[in-house]
């Protein structure tokens, strides 16, 4: 399908040259066919009006009118009266070409898709966003539209600085704050400043993020070194026994678990960073989305020294915007500008300002009440759904996030559960691809809900309740 290129004069690149002894005309007619022929130009494409071309060549009009009734003739363009000129589609046809190949449809679950680890683009705030740009651009000095400081637009850091202390109780000033273009960047120049400072292995959770994590940690030259998950969070004593120097944790949330980081494991962690010399690396990811438990405080808060926290907007407004920040110690902030300034020289610095002025406004914290509203209902769907459609089966992991661990009754195959329901119309994810060595307590679902409209849910669990019944410790084989 070709481009719809808006006004009067899209811009077409021809060049004359007025001493090869050539024709202008004849020149203009070659290298029109030639873009034609070649698909430059594609079928059904418009063409500059002959008015704005002549200008744009510094030609007459009518030598340009000339020259367009030619190819018509000829059968390389088009015409309507009232209508521009366009590009035959039979003349931009290359029949020696293959076609391009089709990019992979993405897997279609007509009923429910129960993916984890995304929001509910739908609940985005585009006029609040929309806002905050007019608003940025309407009383941003000249300076804001010229290259900023590379770890950060310093309002926003400021901002962000103010705002974590408030409600996630990080120490942290803004000074301390390096806004970033996404989690995986933030991680990324984390790693690669560890590496450069001698700490040659990386810790990671087990069940957990261990394919994006390992992939990081080897492009910075780590070895990735998976460590157990229980009730409490990260097994701190299985850490001992490793040789990292660096872990990467999810205190307040673990994905995929959902457990919490207990008060005593973080302890024991912080007293292992300090006695090894080593650095926490904290993805404070879902901190925004809890419904039945107490706010639980960032672990930078406690350890400022040794911990460094992640977070991200992604999921509080969409991951399109790709804005993040990291907060790190003293000592590893020069590195970490080095690093931010040779990787991109710098976020996009109009959006900065953007989500400085949607925070202060009251306008990020509104959109995020509402959200939470919105994913709590959700929540309970699936509870309700569950309790009706399987309700031997235990459900944890619902305490914040957007998704729940369903637990399936020892010997279920996973991996058949998820294909019976995939005919079913139904997407389902299990527990036992997320662990890399250590073994799954039981076969488990990770149900994910942000995506998931309340009737899409309810349809989905009731379109797989005969494969959950056969799964419940209660069927009568």
């Amino acid at each position: 399908m070709p481009v719809e290129w808006a006004g009067s004069g899209p811009e077409l690149l021809v060049t004359i040259d007025r001493h090869c002894g050539a024709g202008l005309r004849s020149q203009l007619e070659d290298q029109m066919r030639d873009a034609i022929r070649c698909g430059r130009l594609a079928g059904g494409e418009r063409l500059p009006s002959s008015r704005e071309l002549a200008r744009a060549l510094g030609l007459s009009r009518g030598l340009v009118q000339d020259c367009y009734a030619q190819l018509q003739a000829e059968g390389y363009l088009t015409s309507r009266p009232g209508s521009a000129t366009r590009v035959a589609t039979a003349a931009a046809a290359r029949p020696d070409a293959p076609p391009p190949a089709a990019p992979p449809a993405p897997a279609r679950h007509a009923v429910a898709d129960f993916r984890h680890g995304v929001p509910d683009l739908r609940l985005a705030p585009r006029e609040d966003w929309a806002w905050a740009i007019r608003e940025v651009c309407r009383t941003a000095p000249n300076s804001a539209f010229d290259y900023g400081d590379p770890i950060g637009e310093p309002r926003l850091r400021e901002v962000l600085a103010a705002y974590l202390r408030r409600v996630r109780a990080v120490a942290a000033g803004a000074d301390q704050v390096v806004v970033c273009t996404g989690m995986a960047q933030a991680l990324g120049l984390v790693l690669r400043v560890l590496a450069a400072d001698g700490i040659d292995a990386l810790a990671f959770e087990d069940p957990g993020a261990g394919v994006s994590t390992t992939g990081q940690a080897v492009a910075a030259g780590m070895a990735a070194v998976p460590v157990p998950v229980d009730a409490d969070g990260l097994d701190v004593a299985a850490l001992e026994r490793t040789p990292a120097r660096a872990v990467l944790v999810t205190p307040a949330h673990q994905w995929p678990t959902g457990v919490v980081l207990a008060g005593h494991r973080r302890q024991e962690l912080i007293a292992w960073a300090r006695r090894r010399g080593g650095v926490i690396i904290e993805d404070d990811y879902d901190a925004e989305f809890r419904y039945d438990r107490d706010p639980v405080g960032s672990l930078q808060g406690l350890a400022p020294d040794c911990v460094v926290s992640l977070g991200t907007v992604s999921k509080a407004l969409a991951p399109a915007l790709r804005l993040g920040w990291l907060i790190a110690p003293e000592r590893l902030l020069g590195p970490l500008a080095r690093g931010k300034l040779i990787a991109d020289r710098g976020s996009p610095g109009l959006d900065q300002l953007a989500l400085a002025t949607l925070i202060e406004s009251g306008r990020y914290d509104r959109h995020l009440r509402r959200a939470r509203t919105e994913y709590a209902a959700r929540r309970e769907t699936l509870l309700a759904a569950l309790a009706v459609h399987a309700p031997a089966l235990r459900v944890t992991g619902l305490a914040a996030g957007f998704h729940a661990i369903l637990h399936l009754p020892a010997g279920t195959d996973e991996d058949e559960l998820i294909e019976q329901a995939r005919r079913r119309g139904v997407g389902l994810y299990g527990m036992a691809r997320m662990h890399r060595v250590a073994r799954p307590a039981g076969p488990q679902l990770v149900l994910g809900f942000g995506d998931t409209p309340k009737r899409a849910i309810e349809a989905g669990v009731a379109a797989i309740a005969g494969l959950l019944r056969e799964a419940s410790p209660l069927h009568d084989t």
